[in-house]
């Protein structure tokens, strides 16, 4: 709430909500996130990994004992009821089914059919069209490099201007999910090598199901 020695114009909430909820445009939902997995977020922007002017400066002010503390109370969080996108069909079949025949894997072999991603992955569910929409362009323009497999910067550019939108607008149509287990997640899980973008795993082809 007070940005700590960030400064108080670099309080959280500021961008991100009261409840860790996002703006609905580029701040992205942070509540019920894994604590490892927005620990390590912080730790890139920090170390320029992931480009963001504003985050740099903030996640640079912070220790590593705050980076834990912010990134575990943001996991304890609920997601709560937030707006989401309506299903686009252009979109779900890329999500669903990719496209094998450019090589193309399929979004729910790593996020899950419903978006909400897993252990090594982060959820799409919750998230704005707009901001899944800005780290694809990220990943494709190389200005987001904390991927070690290269997953994403590789999917990212196998993929139109318009099924970029089109896989953004779909993806933003689940619905938040609460955390599972509270700011449990271990420190190991900033290191693992498949945060951000894991091996994908066999996955079966079908309808994506919201709200399960």
């Amino acid at each position: 709430m007070s940005g700590g020695d960030a400064g108080a114009k670099a309080a959280c909430f500021t961008c991100h909500g009261l409840k860790g909820e996002g703006d609905g445009r580029d701040a992205p939902r942070l509540a019920g996130l894994d604590a490892g997995y927005l620990h390590r977020q912080l730790d890139d922007y920090a170390n320029g990994r992931r480009e963001h002017a504003t985050m740099r400066e903030i996640a640079r002010k912070l220790g590593d004992g705050d980076r834990s503390k912010v990134s575990a109370y943001y996991a304890s969080l609920h997601p709560g009821a937030w707006p989401v996108d309506a299903r686009n069909p252009a979109g779900a079949r890329i999500y669903d089914e990719g496209d094998p025949a450019r090589g193309l894997p399929s979004c729910a072999s790593c996020h899950g059919e419903s978006g909400a991603g897993d252990a090594a992955n982060p959820p799409l569910a919750g998230q704005s069209a707009a901001y899944i929409a800005g780290q694809l362009t990220a990943w494709r323009d190389a200005k987001r490099n904390n991927d070690p497999l290269g997953e994403m910067r590789r999917v990212s550019r196998l993929l139109s201007p318009a099924e970029l939108e089109a896989v953004s607008r779909h993806a933003a149509s689940f619905p938040p999910r609460p955390p599972e287990v509270p700011a449990t997640s271990p420190a190991a899980r900033r290191a693992d090598p498949r945060s951000d973008a894991s091996k994908p795993r066999p996955h079966a082809t079908g309808s994506s199901r919201r709200g399960e």
